[in-house]
């Protein structure tokens, strides 16, 4: 299980691809992480071949079947990056939130031979639905004793190198522990691509 998290340009907003470069993106592992930062072309190629080369597993999100996915796959196209990641949209995923620009909601996924699982739907289906809680990925985190790196994410810009890959490698690390803080359930919620109407990117 490789858990995967980006950050954009807060400069330019930063939730808006068409605007907003990628600046960070960090895969953890079980003992491992990495972090790719500086030019965006290099990162997300980077990106593509770091996946190519680990085992086929389950690449971990949060909330990035509406949002990192997405993202990057926008990114890729508009600096003309090839990457083999796999996108087809999902009328599940759907939310109270506006989508990301340009996109109508969420999407399953798949990249090389990892299939995908947001674990923010994971949570967002029993603790958020039956508690009331707010499913940000800080908040779940800190409520199951984990201790993510928080920073002001409006500020990503003004970061240091180092305070940027600490924070972006914390929020991959968090992410896939939340995973498997909720294996046995999260496990059955890996996309399922249905196939015929797939982008690939």
């Amino acid at each position: 299980m490789y858990g995967l998290d980006i950050e954009t340009d807060t400069t330019e907003g930063g939730l808006d691809p068409s605007r907003a470069a990628i600046v960070a993106v960090a895969i953890s592992g079980a003992d491992w992480h990495v972090v790719l930062d500086g030019d965006e072309s290099a990162i997300l190629a980077g990106l593509d071949a770091e996946l190519r080369r680990l085992d086929n597993g389950v690449l971990v999100t949060w909330n990035g079947a509406r949002f990192d996915l997405p993202y990057i796959a926008d990114r890729a196209c508009a600096v003309g990056v090839s990457v083999d990641l796999e996108l087809e949209a999902d009328p599940r995923y759907r939310s109270r939130h506006e989508p990301l620009p340009g996109h109508a909601g969420g999407y399953r996924a798949r990249w090389h031979g990892h299939d995908h699982l947001d674990a923010y739907n994971v949570y967002r289906a029993d603790v958020g639905a039956s508690l009331g809680l707010p499913c940000g990925l800080k908040p779940l985190a800190r409520l199951v004793g984990f201790a993510p790196v928080e920073v002001d994410r409006s500020q990503i810009h003004a970061l240091s190198e180092a305070e940027l890959h600490a924070y972006v490698a914390s929020d991959a690390v968090v992410t896939r522990q939340l995973a498997l803080h909720r294996w046995p359930t999260a496990v059955r919620a890996r996309d399922q691509l249905v196939g015929g109407s797939a982008m690939q990117v």
